[in-house]
């Protein structure tokens, strides 16, 4: 009995073990995700040469690092290495909002062809001008906010699902939305990080906001918003 015992919480640990292993291995398995649309079909707004250096350099690097830190952890969690698990925090955050934020900042952007920068229709319409008193004003206010962010970041447009409301939010570096605020939804990200509009706009990051609006994705960020506020 004490053998079977010993048999029995043995499989049970390496059971336990090989789960936890097989979960993490299963977070790490990320991929580039495809654009909707082809590089050159933002312009002029966005060039085709930033669109795919954006995509293919610098969003497959976030994703590749994510991956690398995903494993490194499933490693440090087998050995029972407290240490290195809580100093691999910091690169899964990094690259893993990389990764979220360009998934969402991709499909936040069309071509004009297909409806980029037409104006937001129904109840995403109607909540910008209850909170934001018009369209006007919300960009003006994401241009502000996003031109005022010092170094890397975002300026985003979010819906609080406590409070019902739309908010207006920056992030640092490749912090999520979800950082300020367990309640908030990313309808609408702006990346304000240089890579996104350098090789185009310079160092006149104002220019850029400006003429990012005109090929919005309202639509997605109209369904977002239906689908979390309906």
């Amino acid at each position: 009995m004490a053998l079977l015992s010993h048999v029995t919480r043995k499989t049970l640990t390496e059971s336990l073990r090989l789960g936890l292993k097989s979960h993490v291995r299963e977070l790490q398995t990320f991929t580039l995700p495809d654009l909707p649309y082809e590089y050159g079909a933002l312009e002029p707004a966005i060039s085709g040469e930033i669109m795919q250096l954006h995509h293919q350099k610098h969003h497959q690097t976030y994703i590749t690092n994510y991956n690398k830190a995903l494993e490194q952890l499933d490693q440090a969690i087998n050995k029972g290495d407290t240490s290195a698990v809580v100093k691999l925090q910091s690169a899964i955050k990094f690259n893993g909002g990389g990764h979220i934020n360009h998934s969402i900042f991709w499909k936040n952007l069309t071509p004009v062809g297909e409806g980029g920068g037409e104006p937001p229709h129904g109840s995403l319409g109607w909540a910008i001008d209850t909170n934001f008193g018009s369209m006007e004003a919300l960009i003006q206010r994401m241009n502000a906010e996003g031109a005022a962010l010092q170094g890397s970041g975002w300026v985003w447009l979010g819906l609080d699902k406590e409070s019902k409301k739309l908010v207006v939010e920056t992030t640092a570096n490749q912090d999520p939305l979800v950082t300020k605020g367990l309640s908030l939804v990313p309808l609408l990200g702006i990346d304000v990080w240089e890579h996104a509009y350098y090789l185009q706009y310079k160092n006149v990051r104002p220019d850029y906001l400006k003429n990012i609006w005109k090929v919005i994705n309202w639509k997605y960020a109209g369904e977002l918003y239906q689908k979390e506020c309906p």
